[in-house]
């Protein structure tokens, strides 16, 4: 028996290395025929021999069978999206914000924006243990089972010198050939073809049947390391010696010290990323050192430290064929263009956004003219340009609506906006259903209701607001047509838990205005409560950080309507939370109240971020400038010169990082 182990043992360990050569490293050192008889005699051996079952061997790729819901599963890491550039000027003005917000030297690292799904890929003691999809970035999908049936990620990794646990993350791709194969296949059963590699490879990532994804060849590339004991300090050499693990890491990945260099690559790889066997969209840029990248910190949606550059967009000619006016939850009028359908970029595009009346005006549009068409950011179209040498035969010229294509309603442009909206909020269905929508998403409540819910509930008369959600009764939705007990139940049950969404989010899911995620949080840990907000005045909102005029007029507004106190009201005889939770209050002290703080320079005990949260949470206030009102310069290591000038010429005090923690 022994002799069979060892045997088995033997041939996985072969079978590994020709994967992560063939898979990995794109240089095959056996024949098909002879890989295949491997496998099959390996296969043949474990089923003879079962006590030497492990699920980590290469046999294990081909998935199962077995139809099984996916789990959603917290990241322990949030995963952000990039904030998108699609200029060099844009690029040049985060070089020169980080330069100025770092006041030292850094290095950038380059790398190839794959146009897949993003993954998270944890591993402990050398072992793939979990995969999640990216979610809304705080949860995702357990794709497991389908992910280990990708050849490029190993399920054991080879060589040493790799954290105990550690997570990876990289984009699941399908590559061209693949897709186009499986679209012949799709297009001779008569099924409806994929649009493009990323939507192929988002449905088979999500498919139930692991057997299934197997035979769909998904590859993958990994690009950023995570945990707490990393080989490295830098982000480059990390991945490098992330190869010697078995991972497969692009070769299109540069280590750049100056703008020149980074605009060699994005230039080179603009025209040369065609000839690759899998789709891209950009350039992604990162600072190397980790150091740096805690000081530089995030936004509540993005990293400061990254930012993607995305190729410029294709463009198509097309012809318009009519205009429509689409109300958003919050009124604003959108117009969208309906167009000759047009092939671009992997889709067909029928619609594209006009965003306002400025637009419209400026391109002159009449019906059945020439369009210039390109996707922004090669996701959401628009209509660039018209082509007036073409004008032959054009209908009427387009004229922006007076009135809300819903209600009827005067629309109202405010000074300074170029958009129009509806002020009938709690009438407009459109604004109502809307604001519906937002109110249970994933961010806001994650109430258990999608689009088509609403509008059944509506249809049927039992939602007019937000609160009526809470109104709801298991005999209402079971008179309705496709409900069930269970769907039924798990509807109800999601209105309980939405009773324990923070109160932050809370504030954003009412739909304010101008007060997203960031905003929100900012709103709740300045006030604690709904009263302390309701009751705010103007000079006391715009002293919060972020909060300008906009906004605090905007949330001025909310509050002086007085159908919006009632809805407050009725939410909270609900039980939703209009307060700070004891939790967040307990750590909170008024030991820098009244004391204005400007953060300057790179530190060693704690990030940027981490230095505005214990001043706010202790009461004081950031401010990005220095003025004759700020109290203390908190300064780490190469703190700007500038700053440190102008707080020398108004005798403000400098602290160090062990000053402001000691007065805390």
């Amino acid at each position: 028996m022994e002799n069979i182990r060892q045997k088995i043992e033997v041939l996985r360990k072969e079978i590994e290395k020709w994967n992560y050569q063939y898979y990995v490293l794109s240089q095959p050192t056996i024949s098909d025929f002879e890989y295949d008889r491997k496998l099959k005699e390996l296969d043949e051996l474990e089923a003879q021999y079962p006590e030497f079952y492990d699920p980590y061997s290469p046999t294990q790729r081909v998935g199962s069978d077995i139809n099984k819901n996916f789990v959603q599963v917290e990241h322990e890491y949030p995963m952000l999206s990039l904030s998108n550039t699609y200029s060099e000027g844009e690029i040049t003005d985060f070089y020169t914000r980080t330069k100025k917000s770092l006041n030292e030297d850094f290095e950038i690292v380059c790398e190839l924006k794959y146009d897949g799904v993003s993954i998270s890929l944890t591993y402990e003691n050398g072992l793939l243990i979990r995969a999640i999809t990216r979610g809304d970035g705080i949860r995702g999908d357990d794709v497991t089972a389908n992910v280990r049936t990708i050849n490029s990620i190993p399920l054991k990794l080879q060589g040493s010198g790799y954290p105990n646990l550690f997570e990876i993350r990289g984009e699941i791709l399908m590559p061209w050939a693949v897709f186009n194969r499986l679209n012949e296949d799709r297009s001779e059963e008569g099924e409806t073809l994929f649009a493009n590699p990323r939507n192929a490879a988002a449905g088979t990532l999500k498919l139930q049947n692991p057997a299934l994804v197997a035979s769909r060849k998904l590859d993958s590339y990994l690009y950023y390391l995570l945990g707490e004991n990393l080989p490295y300090e830098g982000h480059y050499e990390n991945l490098e010696i992330a190869r010697t693990w078995g991972f497969k890491i692009s070769n299109a990945v540069k280590k750049c010290r100056t703008l020149d260099e980074v605009f060699a690559f994005i230039n080179y790889w603009n025209t040369e990323r065609k000839n690759l066997p899998v789709a891209t969209d950009g350039i992604v840029l990162k600072i190397n050192s980790s150091k740096q990248q805690l000081n530089l910190g995030w936004t509540s949606k993005s990293p400061r430290w990254a930012i993607a550059y995305k190729f410029q967009a294709e463009s198509a000619e097309t012809r318009l064929n009519s205009v429509d006016f689409q109300v958003g939850r919050t009124g604003t009028i959108t117009p969208v263009a309906n167009l000759e359908p047009v092939f671009l970029s992997g889709t067909i595009v029928k619609r594209a956004s006009l965003h306002n009346e400025d637009i419209i005006n400026t391109f002159d549009l009449h019906i059945g003219d020439i369009c210039y068409v390109e996707k922004g950011g090669e996701i959401i179209p628009k209509i660039t340009g018209i082509n007036k040498e073409s004008r032959l035969l054009i209908g009427e010229k387009i004229k922006f609506i007076k009135n809300c294509p819903a209600c009827g309603t005067p629309l109202v442009r405010e000074p300074n906006e170029a958009a129009y909206y509806c002020p009938n909020h709690a009438h407009c269905e459109p604004q109502i259903k809307g604001m519906i929508e937002h109110f249970v998403g994933r961010k806001a409540m994650n109430i258990n209701a999608g689009t088509e819910t609403i509008e059944q509930f509506y249809q049927a008369g039992l939602i007019r607001n937000i609160a009526d959600l809470y109104e709801i009764k298991t005999e209402d939705i079971l008179k309705l047509e496709r409900w069930r007990e269970k769907s039924a139940a798990n509807f109800i049950e999601s209105l309980k838990e939405s009773l324990q969404v923070p109160f932050d989010r809370v504030l954003y899911a009412l739909g304010i205005r101008f007060v997203g995620e960031t905003v929100a949080k900012r709103l709740v840990n300045a006030f604690h409560t709904i009263e302390g907000l309701m009751s705010a005045s103007y000079d006391q909102l715009i002293a919060v950080e972020e909060i300008g005029d906009r906004i605090a007029n905007s949330i001025l507004a909310y509050f002086t309507d007085e159908s919006n106190r009632q809805l407050i009201e009725k939410l909270k005889s609900y039980g939703l939370r209009f307060t700070l939770g004891n939790e967040a209050l307990a750590g909170r002290t008024n030991v820098l109240q009244g004391q204005t703080f400007v953060i300057s320079g790179t530190f060693s005990i704690h990030s940027r971020d981490k230095y505005k949260e214990l001043i706010e949470k202790n009461g004081g206030k950031n401010t990005g400038s220095i003025s004759a009102k700020t109290n203390f310069v908190l300064a780490g290591e190469n703190m700007g010169s500038a700053k440190l000038e102008k707080a020398q010429k108004l005798k403000i005090k400098i602290i160090n990082e062990e000053e402001f923690l000691a007065m805390l």
